[in-house]
């Protein structure tokens, strides 16, 4: 190791972002997501068990702008990384392999996470 200041990932500097690998990444931040959403529901639980003046101080989280922001976050979290498994599994019995079904898959969930989360915030 002569030269101690080549990068130490050069793929990355000119690696083009492909679909694949941004939905993989984004399938794994989804999930962390989703443990601190699990998180905020077992507060929920919690503060209903504690009594009512707790469920108030979470309620009044909720309803902030940061509390709807991650409620926001989460609907769209959930209804991707739902899609995204489902994507997956079929992966695993053997289907959409070639390249133009997995763009294919990889925008249909793009749309269908829009469709579903949209839904799911109107109602």
């Amino acid at each position: 190791m002569k030269n101690k200041n080549r990068p130490l990932s050069p793929h990355l500097s000119i690696y083009k972002p492909q679909i694949t690998s941004i939905l993989s990444i984004s399938h794994r931040i989804s999930g962390v997501f989703q443990s601190l959403g699990l998180l905020i529901i077992i507060i929920l639980l919690l503060s209903l068990l504690l009594g009512e003046n707790y469920h108030k101080y979470y309620m009044s989280f909720i309803e902030s702008y940061l509390g709807k922001l991650f409620i926001f976050f989460y609907i769209f979290s959930l209804s991707y990384h739902m899609f995204n498994g489902i994507r997956h599994i079929l992966w695993d019995l053997g289907f959409g392999f070639e390249m133009k079904n997995v763009y294919y898959s990889g925008y249909t969930i793009i749309f269908l996470t829009l469709i579903l989360g949209t839904f799911l915030l109107i109602n």
